[in-house]
């Protein structure tokens, strides 16, 4: 149906303005005296040119869905349908490509979809978690409680996403600019010296001759070493794509020196904070440990939770896989076999999830205490030594004329 544009006065002579979705203009001047609003001007709302280009449409973001999931839960606490939560949420939406979505999603629940199903359809945007805990959540009655605890699970997680990228965001960036300050002085700034040290004549200082060698050698074959980069960047997105590259790159993640420590935490966090909201939200642990394991986002990880998965099937409690895969902490697992044998995983759980989030805090402050003094060492000795090389002959040469 075409969306109209209307502008009109409340009894007080007040202007008011807004967007209507009916069939034709008579709907909308009806609609509105009904609402005691005098209607001054309606007209169609042009349609977006590009509204069919997709790369050139807004991207729905984390935060559009958390307030969504908020306001939603909000909402239906005060006892509003869910049809009329749907198009207050709609019309209030800023972002026009989340508009679009909640309009198609409040057309399907109007034809008697669930909104478990409605939602379903946009898998990028509501995942199995969202869409599982959605249907336990109408199924139970609970809907208002499920939203509030997924909008509290999607803050917690974009939280600890934000800083494990804080904690990757400042070496990357010391060692990208390291790289472009090395190449300008091996490309542009040795060169001129060493035009120089060839008109003065005489043998060059070995770190000097070192640092002329490497430069004409990354002059001359720049472009080689840029195909490299790229066919190597490529052939390692090809293997990690692979079954076999994932589990071996996602299980040497886990073992790397100082960041291995810190993707182990995150792991556990995000295992025990989603696994506790689930199984509060009344969802099986069968289930539940299916869309876990499909979210941890590494494959070692993925394959010890599916572990898991396999032995409840077969009568194993939760704790006795987790252990034996090496992967979780002792300390974990055996806080986990207490909230099976007590009945209270869930809570034991969430319990677990707050803790390992303090730990993610300790571990992204220490890693960037640790790293900022090694990236400064790091950089001073590589762009510190090529000046200082570069300098040698002219200090020889000070000294030959005093």
């Amino acid at each position: 149906m075409p969306i109209y544009l209307w502008e009109g006065k409340n009894k007080k002579e007040e202007t008011q303005k807004g967007e209507m979705e009916a069939p034709n203009e008579e709907v909308v001047r009806s609609n509105l005296h009904r609402l005691r609003i005098t209607p001054v001007k309606i007209k169609k709302k042009p349609k977006d040119l590009f509204e069919n280009v997709a790369f050139l449409q807004p991207k729905v973001k984390e935060k559009d869905v958390i307030i969504f999931a908020r306001q939603f839960s909000t909402m239906i606490d005060a006892g509003l349908p869910i049809i009329q939560c749907l198009n207050i949420l709609y019309s209030q939406q800023e972002n026009k490509t989340f508009q679009r979505m909640l309009k198609e999603i409040k057309e399907s629940v109007e034809s008697g979809t669930t909104l478990a199903e409605s939602l379903k359809k946009y898998p990028k945007i509501f995942d199995n978690l969202f869409v599982n805990m959605i249907a336990a959540g109408e199924a139970g009655g609970i809907l208002d409680t499920i939203l509030k605890r997924l909008a509290g699970y999607m803050e917690k997680a974009a939280k600890l996403k934000k800083q494990v990228k804080g904690a990757m965001i400042y070496p990357a960036i010391t060692l990208a600019v390291a790289a472009i300050v090395v190449a300008i002085l091996l490309i542009f700034v040795i060169p001129v010296f060493e035009k120089m040290f060839q008109d003065f004549g005489g043998q060059l200082p070995a770190p000097t001759q070192m640092v002329v060698n490497l430069s004409n050698f990354v002059k001359s074959k720049i472009f080689y070493i840029i195909g490299a980069l790229v066919i190597f960047i490529f052939a390692f997105k090809k293997y990690y794509s692979t079954e076999k590259g994932r589990i071996a790159v996602d299980n040497l993640s886990l073992k790397l020196p100082v960041f291995g420590l810190l993707i182990r935490k995150v792991a556990v966090a995000k295992f025990t904070r989603t696994m506790g909201t689930m199984l509060s939200s009344g969802v099986a642990i069968l289930e539940a440990l299916d869309i876990v394991a499909k979210t941890a986002g590494n494959k070692t990880v993925e394959m010890a939770i599916n572990n898991v998965r396999a032995g409840i099937t077969e009568g194993r409690t939760m704790a006795e896989p987790l252990a034996e895969s090496g992967v979780f902490p002792a300390m974990v697992c055996q806080m986990i076999a207490v909230g099976e044998s007590t009945g209270a995983l869930d809570a034991m759980l969430e319990k677990i999830a707050d803790f390992y989030d303090e730990e993610v805090d300790q571990a992204v402050e220490n890693l960037t205490s640790m790293i900022e003094p090694f990236m400064l060492v790091f950089l001073g000795v590589v762009v510190g030594g090529m000046v200082i090389a570069m300098y040698l002959p002219i200090f020889t040469m000070a000294q030959n004329i005093a």
